[in-house]
């Protein structure tokens, strides 16, 4: 640290100067922010640091606090990752220096704060452009002078009136646009699905409006393809993360040319930071049921309304119609429960087995000897679910595995397949519900305004609302459709080329249930028949049935596999049975 004395000409006494040890404190709150780039603030900071013999170091030794996407309303000089972590150790500088005041704090909370500390510490704090344009320098350096807090405090007044102001400005903006047809806000990310374009000159010409953007779209496509194919959103999910496809909250990112990935929740005062935001079935499913895919203008979690109570539209070009809408809606219902299909076990009857004694479902387990599995077997599971099983079973894998088989194919091996789509057509009952919900929560804020404009916005909206549920109320249900087509193929052709999941899948779609009660002493070696009851529900059960019509119900010899066993001691072989043709 260089250090010069110096001779005052005026009073005739000798200072002391010298070269400050500063930090240079570069704050943005959004990155694509041109004009108050981190490079403009720091040629800032630099010209007033040279005025006043201030040094930031240089290269590995170099001074700098830059808080890149960080608001000052929301986070206070302390909480920010970089200048916080100055502020924690004041004995390694002497000053810190901002381009403006705003880049510092946005409240006298946070003001206070800060002059405390540089009260405390005994620092300099400096701003390169104050009121009027020229520098600010508050010297907390002599404890014994007020003055340097006063004015901060003043200041911070100040600027947080001015910060309130634009906050209200804004909010008042936005509102605003919200209720204007086509009208998007400009700026920040657009709901998946779309892209800002200029507001056609048949509208006005003036703002933004949204368009589907074609990359986006092909996503949906086909994502939607997939799951009306039959795959699950887990298997979506990963062939999407698989391809390399940006997620929502990744895409726009890379349309803007930015690095993906980012911060996401963590415990109070922490983040975690992510390379990328992989797709989820979650987000597949949160994408996909959000009406902005109609082309509404959401707000809050809701649709914004016009004085109709008619959803007020985003774009002209939605990517969904309603009847698209409704059908992906339906079928993400449809799987909403007990749909979820694993693929790290290679138990065949999983979804299939039950407890006979308490109806819930048996698990594998696979006892090893040596390292290795020995006779894996089902059990109830009654304890893990909390219940309690007055008489739980358990039976060998291989014994129901074969059972299982042999019963499907024999009920359904023959009965051709088909490819079913289903076409909800459009009920109105849907948004109904939830314009129905909506307005009873609308209802419970009756009476509580205080001002005549809060009650005439109250009352505006609740006739709104009310206007749009006699709409919906009017408005015809147009009956779905069920397609159904034949493939040319048998169960047993789709049984022969699926591999444990898929052929388990089979046996859930098709609704088998295989029930096991407790077993007795006897030393058995094969299945005792009397312990399980094989069926089939739901749209395959009149096929099933038709073909026990005509299968011969008493076989010649006695079949280990679907009969009870005969009396100790006795041999048993697998009897032969012939194709039954059924009808498709």
């Amino acid at each position: 640290m260089e250090q010069t004395t110096r001779r005052n000409p005026l009073a005739g006494t000798v200072y002391e100067t010298r070269t400050l040890r500063g930090v240079r404190c570069v704050r943005l709150s959004v990155l694509t922010d041109e004009t108050t780039s981190p490079e403009r603030q720091r040629e800032a900071d630099d010209r007033v640091a040279a005025e006043l013999n201030i040094d930031f170091g240089t290269g590995d030794a170099l001074r700098e606090a830059v808080d890149l996407d960080v608001s000052a309303s929301t986070f206070g000089p302390f909480d920010r990752p970089e200048l916080g972590g100055w502020l924690a150790r004041p004995d390694e500088y002497d000053a810190l220096v901002w381009w403006r005041f705003d880049r510092a704090i946005r409240s006298m909370a946070h003001m206070h704060e800060l002059a405390k500390w540089a009260r405390d510490h005994r620092k300099m704090l400096v701003f390169a452009e104050g009121i009027g344009g020229g520098k600010l320098v508050f010297d907390f350096r002599n404890p014994m002078d007020p003055m340097a807090e006063f004015q901060m405090m003043m200041l911070a007044f100040a600027a947080q009136v001015e910060s309130q102001s634009i906050k209200d400005r804004v909010t008042g903006a936005m509102a605003a646009i919200r209720r204007m047809p086509l009208r998007w806000r400009g700026g920040g990310r657009p709901p998946y699905g779309y892209m800002p374009a200029p507001m056609p000159k048949e509208h006005g010409g003036i703002g933004w409006t949204l368009v589907p953007d074609p990359d986006a779209v092909a996503i949906i496509e086909r994502i939607v393809r997939e799951l009306l194919e039959g795959a699950t959103l887990s298997a979506v999910a990963a062939g999407l993360n698989v391809d390399g496809k940006a997620s929502p909250r990744d895409h726009w990112a890379v349309k803007m040319e930015r690095d993906k990935g980012g911060k996401t929740g963590g415990a109070k005062g922490a983040h975690v930071v992510r390379d990328v935001f992989k797709w989820t079935p979650a987000v597949i499913g949160r994408m996909l049921r959000n009406p902005t895919m109609l082309g509404w203008k959401m707000h809050k979690g809701r649709p914004v309304r016009d004085a109709e109570g008619n959803p007020i539209m985003a774009t002209e070009s939605p990517v969904m119609t309603r009847e698209e809408f409704d059908r992906i809606g339906a079928l993400l219902d449809s799987r909403s429960i007990d749909n979820g299909d694993r693929k790290d076990t290679d138990a065949l009857l999983l979804r299939v087995i039950h407890c006979d004694s308490c109806g819930g479902r048996m698990y594998l387990s696979k006892p090893t000897k040596n390292g290795a599995s020995v006779n894996p077997f089902y059990k109830c599971n009654s304890h893990a679910r909390g219940d309690l099983c007055a008489l739980p079973a358990n039976i060998r894998a291989s014994w129901v595995d074969e059972y299982v088989e042999a019963e499907f194919l024999r009920v359904l091996g023959p009965v051709q397949t088909t490819h079913v789509v289903e076409i909800p057509g459009y009920d109105p009952e849907p948004e109904l519900l939830a314009t129905i919900a909506e307005f009873a929560e609308h209802q419970e804020q009756e009476g509580r305004q205080k001002s005549k404009h809060a009650a005439r916005a109250w009352q505006e909206r609740a006739d709104a609302l009310d206007n749009r549920i006699a709409m919906l109320e009017e408005a015809e249900k147009v009956e779905p459709q069920r397609i159904v087509t034949n493939t040319g193929r048998t169960f047993a052709d789709e049984w022969a080329e699926k591999d444990t999941a898929g052929r388990r899948a089979m046996l859930v779609e098709a609704g088998v249930r295989l029930d096991v009660r407790r077993g007795v002493r006897g030393g058995w070696r094969k299945l005792d028949v009397r312990r399980v009851d094989f069926t089939i529900t739901g749209e395959l059960n009149p096929a099933a049935e038709e073909t026990a019509a005509n299968t011969d119900t008493v076989n010649a010899e006695p079949n280990p596999v679907t009969d009870a066993p005969p009396a100790r001691g006795d041999s048993l072989r697998l009897a032969e049975s012939g194709p039954t043709l059924v009808a498709a």
